[in-house]
């Protein structure tokens, strides 16, 4: 471990989830080319971190997951994803719906239990499958145009879903649904065999190949009556909180944290006819990794200090919307200017697709697109100004 990992390691079971990771972490490297080329999602890795414990890391005790905390949760975003952004990003989604069920109660405590202990005990994966091609995102209000309605003690559910993450291995679809007799926005539990449930392979994009966030079609797929798990009350807002959203900054400050490693190194071995010695000697390349450390430096400190704080104080959830929506912007952006300054010290070299430079390059740049965006953080922050 590096000077990077050692800054956010607080005691000794820090240590050991992120040594933990950090192994599968170079099994995931060595994959990621291959599987960003060809947009395949990464069955083996998911295989790997099933065998490990990895998709019951935020499981309560009581249902024999691991209840890590949102520190412990970052710990480990942020070094799968330094091996494998899409990945880090698909494991992400999974670990965090968990940690959101499990702090918010807004599922029935007997359906949560049920599929807690089939992810301990099965490995299930699970995701929420909110936004639509046609009603935008649901971080802006948009309401879906997916719908459900009752028939006799089942609902008949009809719509098109986008931005469907871990799409070809899920084993449950949280899907958002406008209720036809009261026009509630319902959240259905929709298992993968329902009749009528399909996978359109759409997932054609510059980053994050491989978490084949394709569309999920529905053509009246019919659920039971306990499918509705909840009545959604809002979208994103800072009145509404999620810390387990801290989860997309540190997907993408692990993908800067791959780079600057990787210009660290090349720095050090590539040595031009023209110098006597490796690049790492020249002053401004020493200067461009000293703005990656400060970027990485400042950002990992703001993140996990809002993750200790979400952690240790509970009764300030409520308070906490505006820093959550900073630390993604935060985080995403100086992700994206590490990622850039990693390329100028390669040079030329960081275009080849032999380095994984272009990569990063590719993948960081999504978490822009990723929730909250950065002009609703903005207008949280400039509004927040002038009610005080």
């Amino acid at each position: 471990m590096n000077f990077l990992d050692e800054m956010v390691i607080v005691n000794k079971s820090h240590r050991e989830l992120r040594e933990k990771a950090e192994k599968l972490a170079e099994k995931f490297a060595e994959r990621a080319a291959k599987n960003d080329q060809e947009s395949s999602f990464p069955f083996e890795n998911f295989s790997d971190l099933k065998t490990e414990g990895f998709l019951k890391l935020t499981v309560p005790k009581k249902y024999g997951g691991n209840e890590i905390s949102l520190y412990e949760f970052l710990l480990v975003q942020e070094k799968i994803a330094e091996g494998d952004g899409a990945t880090g990003l698909s494991l992400g989604w999974h670990n965090g719906i968990v940690m959101d069920l499990s702090e918010s109660k807004k599922w029935d405590e007997r359906t949560f239990e049920r599929i807690c202990e089939e992810i301990v005990a099965e490995g299930k994966l699970i995701n929420s499958c909110a936004s639509e091609p046609a009603a935008g995102s649901p971080a802006r209000g948009g309401k879906p145009k997916t719908t459900a309605r009752k028939e006799g003690s089942s609902w008949i559910i009809n719509g098109h879903k986008s931005f469907t993450s871990l799409a070809p291995i899920l084993d449950y679809f949280i899907v958002t649904a406008t209720i036809e007799e009261t026009g509630e926005v319902g959240e259905y539990l929709v298992p993968k065999g329902a009749e009528g449930l399909s996978i359109k392979e759409t997932w054609d994009t510059i980053g994050m190949r491989s978490t084949r966030s394709d569309d999920l079609l529905l053509h009246n797929v019919k659920v039971e009556k306990d499918a509705l798990v909840s009545i959604r009350q809002a979208t994103f807002s800072p009145s509404t909180p999620k810390g387990w959203l801290l989860h997309i900054p540190a997907c993408y400050l692990g993908i800067a944290i791959a780079a600057r490693n990787f210009a660290v190194k090349y720095a050090k071995e590539y040595q031009p006819a023209s110098l006597s010695h490796p690049i790492s000697e020249l002053s401004e390349v020493r200067r461009k990794t000293a703005e990656m450390d400060l970027e990485l430096t400042s950002a990992r400190h703001f993140m996990y200090s809002v993750a200790k704080k979400w952690d240790e104080q509970p009764h300030l959830h409520e308070q906490m919307g505006h820093e959550l929506a900073a630390v993604k912007y935060v985080a995403t952006n100086s992700a994206i200017k590490v990622v850039d300054l990693a390329m100028r010290i390669a040079g030329g070299q960081s275009l080849r697709k032999e380095y994984p430079l272009e990569r990063y390059y590719r993948d960081v740049r999504c978490g822009l697109h990723n929730p909250p965006a950065d002009d609703i953080t903005l207008k949280i922050f400039g509004d927040r100004a002038f009610q005080e």
